[in-house]
């Protein structure tokens, strides 16, 4: 044996020891810890709000001392409040604290289920070597070798032996009509193999939901401090964060997987053979822990692909919002902000005592500016602005834009005072506007004529009336519109009416 070999092994060992699950199994106080993790953290309920956590593991903590464990020369109990140890474990890596639709829980990280998984087998029957743990083995090996061998001729010799022994099975049951049984003895055994292959699986869904939440954090941590352009960034972390399966070997593992265990029909027939199982008299002889183990295992696997793509979402949104909100300069920014508060505090707390009261902040400090006024007062202009000179607007020369303006109100109203009434005392628009001088019978001043009626009072003749209308280059327009007649309704009230 070689001193590098010594040395090299010795080095693997701590390394290995290092790793949070043996800590936990290590650990002075590890019986409690499992115990604990074991009776709070349950395969129905393996998320804990943090308050219940704290409760139940006091209440246990209490129970346990009363017991007389934690004494001089009995079991050790550990000191402090299940708060505290609950924080204690989360910094250990074999808790979890995140928030679940808006409530602070607690779960088991995938250390801590490689922890109870092991102490679970140490602790509890002794797995034995058995024809089914056997057979597992080497149908493994088997399908291993065939699925590793290229040669198509060994392959084909392969299914055609398989096919042989299955036909003949086949012929030997349509011959006797009776199917050979199986000892108790042996389907205990592959009832327990069963169980030790279940599980391993929560262990392996806790690092698969683990490994996708490291990628999560590399991927934030290294978007928040890149400084590569932002198309760059945009396209490498969208296509990480849209194939992140494809990014871990757990995930990719469990994609694999997933196609045998991900679908309803596969579960279902889960679901079917165990209550088969469970049916048969040789379930009888299990312990009810592992008949109830052997009724749970394809909730739990429902349970651990639920959650497996609950975090692969979870991942994906959380990438997604942190590139659309991504600004390096900002977040540069809080951390420096975070940097300096934390020296402010790591200068001030050696320094500080119990209870010492600290000044609040009664406002914000100051900005640092170049320069300020030199003078306060003044606020006001020391003199009003120079008016505005005096406009008039003079004598609208008539000419050919006054020509193209707008209605003649002045003109127009006159004209219409000036023409006879009928008997019934109106007068008629479509009369008083024919016989108007061609300077007031543009079509602009028949809508002038129309508006001056209407505020006068007008009512209906329920005739339709053709005046000619005479632009000011000369050019004629006939219009029709219905006919109507000024009433002086309005007159002596105070001025017109405009609606």
């Amino acid at each position: 044996m070689s001193t590098a070999t010594v040395e090299g092994a010795y080095e693997g060992a701590l390394r290995a020891f290092k790793n949070p699950m043996l800590d936990l199994l290590h650990g002075t106080y590890a019986p409690f810890v499992v115990t604990m993790l074991a009776l709070v953290f349950t395969a129905q309920r393996p998320q804990v709000p943090v308050a219940d956590a704290h409760a139940e593991i006091d209440a246990a903590l209490g129970r346990l001392r009363s017991a007389g464990y934690g004494e001089e020369g009995n079991a050790p109990l550990p000191v402090g409040s299940a708060r505290d140890l609950c924080r204690g474990w989360v910094r250990s890596g074999w808790l979890k604290r995140h928030v679940h639709e808006g409530i602070e829980v607690y779960q088991v990280s995938a250390h801590g289920v490689g922890a109870l998984e092991v102490a679970g087998r140490v602790g509890g029957a002794r797995t034995r070597v058995s024809e089914s743990r056997v057979r597992t083995l080497l149908d493994a090996v088997e399908e291993l070798a065939h699925d590793a061998d290229p040669d198509v001729l060994a392959r084909i010799a392969r299914l055609d032996a398989e096919i042989k022994e299955r036909t003949a099975e086949i012929k030997r049951l349509d011959d006797t009509g009776a199917v050979e049984p199986v000892s108790d003895d042996q389907l205990l055994e592959e009832a327990e193999n069963v169980l030790h292959l279940a599980r391993e699986l929560p262990a392996d869904f806790a690092r698969v939901v683990e490994s996708i939440k490291q990628v999560q954090r590399d991927v934030v941590t290294d978007l928040r401090q890149d400084v590569r352009p932002t198309g760059e960034v945009l396209r490498e972390y969208l296509a990480r964060g849209k194939d992140i399966m494809e990014s871990t070997r757990e995930g990719r593992a469990f994609a694999g997987a997933l196609a045998l265990i991900g679908r309803a029909e596969h579960i279902d027939q889960l679901a079917a053979n165990l209550r088969m199982i469970l049916g048969h008299p040789f379930a009888g002889q299990l312990p009810a822990a592992q008949r109830r183990e052997l009724h749970e295992i394809a909730r739990r696997i429902e349970q651990g692909v639920r959650e497996v793509l609950h975090a692969q979402q979870q991942a994906s949104h959380v990438i997604t919002t942190q590139i659309r909100n991504h600004d390096p300069l900002r977040d540069r920014e809080v951390d420096g902000l975070l940097r300096d508060v934390m020296s402010g505090f790591q200068q001030w707390m050696p320094t500080s005592r119990h209870k010492q009261p600290v000044a609040p902040m009664r406002r914000l400090p100051a900005a640092d500016v170049g320069h300020l006024r030199q003078k306060v007062d003044g606020l006001r202009p020391p003199a009003p602005p120079t008016p505005l000179e005096a406009w008039e607007m003079g004598v609208v020369p008539d000419d050919d834009s006054r020509a193209w303006g707008g209605p003649q109100y002045a003109d127009l109203e006159q004209h219409l005072t000036s023409r006879p009434r009928e008997d019934d005392g109106t007068v008629d628009v479509g009369a008083a506007f024919r016989s108007a001088p061609e300077r007031l019978r543009r079509p602009v001043d028949l809508l002038g004529l129309l508006e001056l009626a209407h505020r006068h009072g007008m009512v209906e003749t329920g005739e339709v009336v053709t005046v000619e209308a005479v632009r000011p280059d000369g050019t004629r327009r006939r219009f029709a519109f219905g006919g109507v007649a000024m009433t002086d309704e309005h007159e002596g009230k105070g001025g017109t009416t405009d609606e």
